[in-house]
């Protein structure tokens, strides 16, 4: 096909023209097959990258600056699509080690990923409405909650000391504090 010739095709395609269009597939396929059959890609990828080239001519029809060269940019994409192809190839190892091939894939499926990202959002949920009804108990439960959180936990003296309870008193308090907090958790159907 003569340079002309392609231009007026690909102005035609751009309008809606469903002949020009085949007709730049049936002119300009031999062109864009030489490109990747001297890439020496297997089949599959060969004709995975033909569809591919075609489909960014079609995506970018009406953006090409120059129709007449729309050889030169089938051509172009082609070696440009090529490569990426032989890349990727180039990241992997053909092997017919039996121990290889029968390996679990440590990778999670999209499917686990997605159940653990909705299992984390909920967690995220249940944790921030404990914090909200932790925030609604009273000013007493709550000191005395949070100093048994410390991290190494303190002795019942050192409660005792730090916060004016009785000893003996502590351990019953915390129970009623913890059942306070479960039950407004229930009642808001967070457990």
């Amino acid at each position: 096909m003569d340079r002309a010739d392609v231009g007026a095709l690909v102005q035609s395609a751009v309008d809606g023209d469903a002949a020009a269009w085949k007709a730049l597939v049936e002119g300009l396929s031999p062109l864009v097959w030489s490109v990747v059959r001297a890439h020496r890609l297997s089949d599959a990828d060969a004709h995975e990258v033909y569809q591919t080239v075609w489909f960014r001519f079609a995506q970018h029809l009406g953006r090409i600056r120059e129709p007449e060269k729309a050889g030169s940019w089938l051509a172009s994409t082609a070696r440009h699509e090529c490569l990426k192809v032989l890349k990727s190839l180039r990241r992997l190892t053909v092997t017919n080690d039996p121990q290889l091939l029968d390996r679990v894939s440590e990778d999670r499926t999209p499917e686990q990923s997605v159940l653990d990202s909705e299992e984390a959002a909920a967690e995220s949920e249940r944790i921030r409405w404990m914090w909200q009804e932790f925030e609604e108990l009273g000013e007493r439960c709550r000191q005395l909650l949070r100093v048994l959180m410390a991290s190494p936990p303190p002795s019942y003296q050192e409660v005792s000391a730090a916060l004016g309870i009785a000893v003996g008193s502590i351990g019953p308090l915390r129970q009623r504090c913890l059942r306070r907090l479960r039950a407004r958790l229930n009642a808001r159907g967070a457990l």
